[in-house]
């Protein structure tokens, strides 16, 4: 099933500034071959179910790696049944309308 995420990981008492932390997990995403597009507040995620949820532990893995005792996580999820969409088809609908 293909899965649409919004994803934001947040290391907790990893310092004021957390861009190492977003640039691993960005690796992270890129090396699982998923379609990503950063944003100010974390990362859409384009792919397969098993392959998004993974990659979403893996960054967990490496941020704790990289000495991040406590993560919290914001992870929301959109599935479709009746037709592929890409985050891509979602972004143009709004802009068509505008």
């Amino acid at each position: 099933m293909k899965v649409i995420a919004d994803l934001c990981i947040i290391p907790l008492n990893a310092g004021t500034s957390l861009s190492p932390y977003v640039a691993a997990c960005e690796k992270v995403l890129a090396e699982a071959g998923l379609k990503t597009e950063l944003h100010a507040y974390g990362t859409n995620v384009e792919g397969e179910w098993d392959a998004v949820m993974a990659a979403v532990k893996r960054c967990h893995e490496v941020v704790h790696e990289m000495g991040a005792p406590r993560i919290s996580t914001i992870l929301k999820l959109g599935t479709r049944t009746d037709r592929l969409q890409t985050m891509d088809d979602k972004v143009r609908s709004v802009r068509e309308k505008l």
